[in-house]
């Protein structure tokens, strides 16, 4: 906590008030560049700042190595503190819309806030950019409501349909789920059980443990002794509780986890518990291709850690605007406009290609990734990574269900894929 008031006292006042006094200093200082306001919304207190921190870092990185400007246009970069509450996230939204006069906001942290921000977004007709907020329907069954929302990285279940395809192939037959309570443990969780059942698996067990969840203790006796495995979609400080309590109870059996369950924003603090235990994710930070290297070395270089997927997906975001921005010749083209721009670009990005689908979410990558402790990109000491085991190319939200028989069935929730082998 402290380093994270620590960061926003140097990029706050820095963003908000060196920044716009470097714009003031007249045609010199900007010559030719149109501002473009950018409006970003992270949790930088709260339980989840460690991750606030890493999206605030990710996006900043691009515009230090882009001088400041994306496509052209001088960029002011206003950071606002949503503390992981949907509420408040809207707060800020209509905050930056209204009185700080934003193009754009980005962000968000929980599906819940993607939720909640989105119809904003519509009311004020303005640019809204999930970078993080991985809520399913904001791409699938409700994105007629929101014709000025785009998501740059993943929805809840599209790196979980091949998870469980993956623990298919690997012989599993039964498996006991735990996930937080809330839309995005429905999400990653339907996306796992409805590949794993579709292909033979079976999900034996539903246990829900709030949001936030400190111990375990009351849920972890409950798993079922059967179960060839766990699955486990945990955020937060969860991620890091979990494993290690359920290790500590004596239990042996593999652990499957959604991708924010072994994000490298906790994994630096886990220990030997964890290794072995396998996740999916659109990023690692042991990709091992010089793009992923250059930008490991200099982001741990600059923030004294390794990037997490928050930090790539906030980095890939300014990427994608720098691009947009150049396309529209340096300005600003308005919402309409900048998605038919951003729909149509073909990223080589941290985390490889990435293009969109025709409903404003990406089509990229999806790595399976075994945690291991060994030694990477010339550092000196054996730590802990996310190794790639497995790429699935080219995965789409649909996976390989199709758009319109994927559609056709409800969003996933708790109760759907309906636990049909629960006891």
């Amino acid at each position: 906590m402290t380093e994270m008031k620590r960061v926003m006292q140097r990029t706050g006042p820095l963003l908000g008030g060196t920044l716009a006094a470097a714009l003031s200093l007249g045609p010199s200082a900007t010559a030719g560049a149109e501002e473009l306001r950018i409006g970003f919304i992270a949790p930088t207190t709260g339980i989840f700042a460690q991750i606030g921190k890493d999206m605030v870092d990710g996006f900043q990185l691009y515009l230090d190595q882009h001088g400041n400007k994306l496509g052209g246009a001088e960029v002011k970069f206003i950071v606002e503190d949503e503390q992981g509450k949907p509420d408040t996230a809207v707060t800020k939204a209509k905050k930056l819309i209204l009185q700080d006069k934003v193009h754009m906001f980005i962000g968000g942290l929980l599906a819940s806030s993607g939720y909640a921000m989105a119809p904003v977004s519509t009311a004020e007709k303005t640019l809204y950019i999930a970078s993080v907020p991985a809520a399913d329907d904001l791409t699938q069954r409700q994105l007629s409501k929101y014709p000025y929302f785009i998501r740059t990285t993943w929805s809840s279940s599209q790196p979980h349909h091949p998870l469980g395809q993956w623990a298919c192939d690997q012989g599993y037959k039964k498996v006991a789920a735990i996930a937080a309570d809330y839309a995005f443990g429905y999400e990653v969780l339907g996306g796992f059980q409805k590949a794993f059942e579709d292909c033979g698996g079976k999900i034996i067990q539903k246990i829900w443990p709030p949001l936030g969840t400190k111990d375990f203790g009351p849920y972890i006796p409950t798993i079922k002794s059967d179960a060839d495995a766990i699955f486990t979609l945990m955020v937060g400080p969860m991620s890091l509780q979990f494993p290690k309590q359920l290790r500590a109870a004596g239990i042996k059996k593999p652990i499957i986890g959604g991708g924010t369950s072994y994000d490298e924003f906790v994994l630096p603090f886990m220990g030997d518990e964890v290794i072995g235990d396998v996740s999916a994710l659109m990023y690692s930070a042991a990709l091992e291709t010089p793009k992923n290297e250059a930008f490991v070395k200099t982001y741990r270089a600059k923030y004294g850690k390794v990037p997490s997927y928050y930090s790539e997906a906030n980095y890939t975001t300014a990427q994608m605007i720098d691009e947009a921005i150049k396309q529209s010749g340096g300005k600003y083209p308005g919402a309409e406009q900048f998605i038919k721009t951003m729909l149509a670009l073909k990223i080589d990005a941290v985390r490889g290609p990435v293009s969109f689908d025709d409903m404003r979410n990406p089509i990229e990558n999806i790595y399976i990734k075994k945690v291991e402790k060994k030694k990477m990109f010339g550092y000196d000491k054996p730590e802990l990574w996310n190794t790639v085991i497995k790429t699935y190319p080219n995965v789409s939200q649909f996976w390989t269900y199709g758009k319109e028989k994927f559609l056709a069935q409800p969003v996933y929730s708790r109760d759907f894929p309906p636990c049909k082998y629960c006891e």
